[in-house]
């Protein structure tokens, strides 16, 4: 990811609102969620939520897809890889006392959920 792009996903997360909605999508995992559930769960409403998403989706943080009468959206884990691994590209000028924490902290929700499953 060149810094360009990574500035434009952080940017698109720096607002609480967004941040929010790209985490729940994180935690539905890939199955996602409809613009309506999200909108009830997260207690907002639905013109925000979709200025919201209008905004993740320029970033590239999160797709959508049409089943039925209901679209529903699912974060680019992809997209969030690219924003982590930017991130720690030159982690720490490679001290592995700080960088090991951070890698294990960035695997511990998936690998959490893959021994669960």
């Amino acid at each position: 990811m060149e810094t360009k792009s990574a500035v434009g996903v952080l940017g698109a997360l720096a607002h609480e609102g967004r941040l929010g909605v790209f985490r729940l999508l994180v935690q539905a995992g890939g199955e996602g969620l409809a613009a309506g559930e999200i909108a009830r769960r997260l207690e907002v409403l639905p013109n925000t939520l979709s200025a919201s998403l209008n905004v993740l989706a320029h970033a590239g943080l999160v797709s959508s897809r049409r089943d039925g009468r209901s679209i529903i959206y699912t974060a680019n884990y992809g997209a969030m890889r690219e924003l982590l691994a930017f991130l720690m590209e030159d982690c720490c000028a490679g001290a592995p006392e700080i960088c090991a924490p951070l890698a294990a902290l960035a695997g511990q929700g998936c690998a959490a959920e893959a021994a669960s499953a």
